[in-house]
């Protein structure tokens, strides 16, 4: 009954190839028995032909047997055999245990000893009776032995040991029957057994939602809220929604018969050639996948979504499968069904969409994170949309006239009715969920997701954003970013990717926290850290006067500082305070660009991949970084030389409540898994000039927006000679705040003065409410020592030094002895002492 049962369910789902198949395998299963028995007999007696050369072949009879011969449909068997009636003499060998000689008259004759009997007139026992006391005799009477070892005439044993001929199709088609009752059993048991009825997909199990909170628990974005979707029939639908869809998703679905093999092999063939996979499912396959089957990726699943296509493709017509699939399809979020997407991002029914809005709806579905037109790419919606057009254009289903009017046209997006907070950030958590489980997951999953976000501190740093670009307007600023994180536990506390996320006007959707940038001074500090790490201290020297740098085959560079005026001889400290460029130029010259690129590598730049632009430039900001990646820069520099991975989520539970994922760097007071990149020493004789405010008073004043009152903080500010980008970076030791301000178009600012306006005040803003209530200053590590010197002389202060600061120094290089008096008596012997220290 099991049999029966798989076969009839076989014959159902694989149509009639199969159907015809197990026919002919139920037919020829009665002859199984008697083919085995007959490939027994040929591989024993086979060995007869494999010994003849090493035997007396003048004396081995030649014997030709007739062909297994096959009929259907009756199985009719004709075949061999040793042991008949119609041969006295083998009768009597038969009855008397011992084999006669033939005949001289039987030999000159006929060498043949053919005898046939009908497996219609014999039954199987008797047969196997008959092969059963052959192989005996042959044992017991030792016929074998003299055959392989004596090397004698084994006439008398030999006689009767004619090889059976059985033709190679027979055995392939033993082979064959047995894969197919194999292949059937387990298709059985591993796709239909448990397969799905295809009428299900009339009513198949809503998929669930993807929950986004902040770290308070409050919802920041509900993926597939209620899966929302109003269903039209496909005679309301904009013909070239359906144009644009089969276009880009199947083109050939109107000839299929719900599965592509066109497509399979295509993907298969470009599975095998490329480390991207390729898919090669046809709009029926993706209805059957969306609505029947689960998301998991496993073979069994894909065979099951194959077999259901083609009993869907039977059972529905094309315009229903079409019309159920548009319906069902998911164009990002909780948007389901083309009706729902063009109300959504248009603000019309589907019945009135132009081929440009056709074209941008159709290219979502494949992805609707990366094309999204409001992700922190929309470059890539529009992208797809013009790979749409075209792929309408080379099927003929628009002119050239109207391809060319689709592609010039501006989409205009319905705005206002987002239930969103904190956009920019749920964007960024979602694309990072998508990587780390897949799209299906994160869109049907219902994974609940808690991240590291502050909402206050968002809230303040969006208003803080807001408030200064409204001042800065007639400045031709028209965007603005902030990013705050905690640099020992690496979470994210707040990010502002832009002015107005829903401004799509001014690519509001862009996330400039992830955008590179020119950083401008702000990348300064890394080559300081460098020369602290080569044993260079604050109170080390560096020249503040012209200088030209000559390379082979590039013209001439003569870095500026930006007031055009030169100080000399000056420390580190001032030359970094102060945000000098020649200093910072002469120092990277001295240090290496190599060692300069590696470190910043080391501490999280991910945006120099391209060393033919590498260059002494580089430490005025000559090359692209991102506020992300210079977020872990500074939390290197705060946590005294540890870099901390950001992370923005905390925890992960699928629907079940199942933790799947668990951030252990939350709440963390020191640095939490860290990277050594940069040595407690070097790392904090920089922080000390960072937050000198004395030391930058000569650039900025004694009270620029860079200083807040009671708490020591370092700060670094940058702004591009073409002032489209404006920056100011600060931390402390568990806060880092990242500002920028300029324009997404890259037109320059009309006027931004660092450390004034820009992003200094947004960064003071937030920085204040960031460590509002404590009073912060930076430990002293284990090997430095802060002490007064007289500035002009490096040794430590003596009677009439006119110049006594505080510095950090290595025990090893604290000064011993006290600078002379005498030395400041006179303007001549300053000269001396300034020699002297030199």
């Amino acid at each position: 009954m099991q049999i029966i049962q798989f076969v009839s369910t076989g014959l159902f789902w694989l149509g009639y190839p199969f159907l015809f198949f197990c026919k002919v395998s139920l037919r020829l299963i009665g002859a199984v028995w008697e083919a085995v028995q007959f490939g027994v007999r040929r591989l024993f007696f086979g060995l007869r032909k494999q010994l003849r050369p090493l035997l007396h072949t003048k004396v081995l009879p030649k014997i030709s047997l007739p062909r297994l011969r096959v009929q259907l449909p009756t199985v009719r068997w004709s075949w061999p055999h040793l042991f008949t009636a119609q041969n006295p003499d083998l009768q009597d060998a038969v009855q008397s245990e011992r084999v006669a000689k033939p005949s001289e008259e039987q030999k000159s004759e006929s060498d043949l000893f053919s005898y046939e009997f009908s497996a219609t007139s014999t039954t199987s026992s008797s047969r196997f009776a008959h092969f059963r006391f052959e192989l005996n005799w042959w044992w017991k009477h030792g016929a074998w032995r003299s055959a392989v070892f004596r090397r004698r005439q084994i006439t008398e044993h030999m006689a009767l040991a004619a090889p059976l001929r059985m033709p190679l199709w027979s055995v392939g088609l033993v082979l064959v029957v047995g894969m197919g009752v194999g292949g059937a059993y387990w298709s059985y048991q591993t796709i239909f057994i448990d397969l799905p009825s295809p009428t299900a997909i009339d009513s198949h199990t809503p998929k669930l939602s993807t929950r986004i909170y902040d770290r308070d628990g409050n919802l920041l974005y509900k993926f597939f809220k209620d899966e929302n979707r109003t269903y039209v029939p496909l005679d309301e639908i904009s013909p070239y929604v359906v144009h644009a869809t089969l276009a880009i998703e199947d083109a050939q679905f109107y000839e299929h018969v719900g599965i592509s093999f066109r497509g399979i092999g295509r993907a298969f063939w470009h599975n095998l050639q490329n480390d991207t996979v390729q898919g090669g499912s046809t709009i029926t396959q993706q209805l059957v996948k969306n609505t029947l089957l689960t998301p998991e990726r496993t073979w069994e699943r894909k065979i099951k979504e194959l077999v259901l296509a083609l009993a869907v493709d039977a059972r529905y017509s094309k315009e229903e499968i079409l019309e159920m699939y548009l319906n069902e399809v998911n164009y990002g979020g909780s948007i389901y069904g083309v009706e729902e997407a063009s109300q959504w991002f248009f603000g019309k029914s589907a019945r009135d969409l132009s081929i440009a809005e056709s074209a941008l709806l159709a290219g979502l579905p494949v992805a609707p994170t990366a094309y999204s037109p409001f992700g922190s790419e929309p470059e890539r919606a529009a992208n797809r949309q013009q790979e749409v057009l075209q792929k309408m254009a080379d099927l003929g289903v628009i002119t050239p006239e109207q391809y060319e009017k689709a592609r010039q046209e501006k989409l205009a997006f319905r705005t206002g009715q987002y239930d969103i907070q904190s956009p920019h950030f749920v964007m960024y958590v979602r694309e990072l969920l998508v990587a780390a489980y897949g799209e299906e997951m994160v869109s049907q999953g219902g994974l609940e997701v808690h991240t590291t976000l502050d909402p206050s501190l968002q809230a303040s740093a969006e208003a803080a954003v807001v408030q200064e670009l409204s001042e800065l307007a007639r400045l031709r600023v028209s965007n603005g970013a902030a990013l705050v994180t905690d640099p020992n536990s690496g979470e994210v506390l707040a990010m502002v990717g832009s002015r107005d996320y829903f401004d799509s006007a001014n690519d509001g959707q862009v996330n400039v926290v992830f955008r590179p940038r020119q950083p401008g001074s702000s990348i300064k500090p890394l080559t300081y850290a460098l020369a602290f790490e080569k044993g260079k201290t604050p109170q080390s020297t560096v020249d503040d006067v012209p200088v030209v740098y000559t390379t082979q085959g590039a013209p001439p560079y003569q870095p500026k500082n930006y007031d055009g005026q030169f100080y000399g001889r000056i420390t580190l400290r001032e030359a970094l305070a102060n945000s000098r460029n020649i200093p910072a130029v002469r120092l990277l010259a001295e240090l290496g660009i190599n060692d300069f690129v590696n470190l910043g590598e080391k501490l999280g730049i991910t945006t120099w991949n391209d060393p033919s632009r590498h260059g002494l430039a580089m430490t005025l900001g000559s090359n692209e970084v991102t506020m992300y990646d210079m977020a872990s820069v500074y939390g290197s520099f705060a946590t005294g030389g540890e870099k901390v991975a950001l992370n923005p989520i905390t925890t992960v539970y699928d629907y079940t409540g199942k933790q799947m994922y668990r951030n252990p760097c939350v709440g963390a007071v020191q640095p939490c898994n860290g990277e050594r990149v940069l040595s407690p020493i070097a790392a904090y004789q920089l922080t000390s000039v960072l937050s000198d405010n004395q030391a930058r008073s000569r650039a900025f004043g004694l009270n620029s927006v860079l200083h807040i009152p009671g708490q020591e903080v370092a700060v670094k500010t940058g702004t591009t000679n073409s002032l489209r980008d404006n920056w100011t970076i600060g931390y402390t030791n568990d806060r880092v705040v990242v500002t920028w301000v300029g324009n997404n178009d890259n037109t320059p600012m009309s006027a931004v003065a660092s450390g004034v306006t820009g992003a200094s005040p947004i960064w003071n803003e937030i920085m204040t409410l960031a460590i509002e209530g404590s009073s912060h200053h930076f430990a002293l590590p284990v090997g430095l020592q802060e002490v007064e010197i007289c500035a002009s002389t490096g040794t430590l202060p003596c009677t009439g030094c006119p110049d006594i600061v505080k510095t950090v120094m290595p025990l090893s290089q604290v000064p011993k002895s006290a600078c002379d008096p005498n030395w400041f008596r006179e303007g001549k012997v300053i000269d001396q002492a300034r020699t002297a220290r030199l």
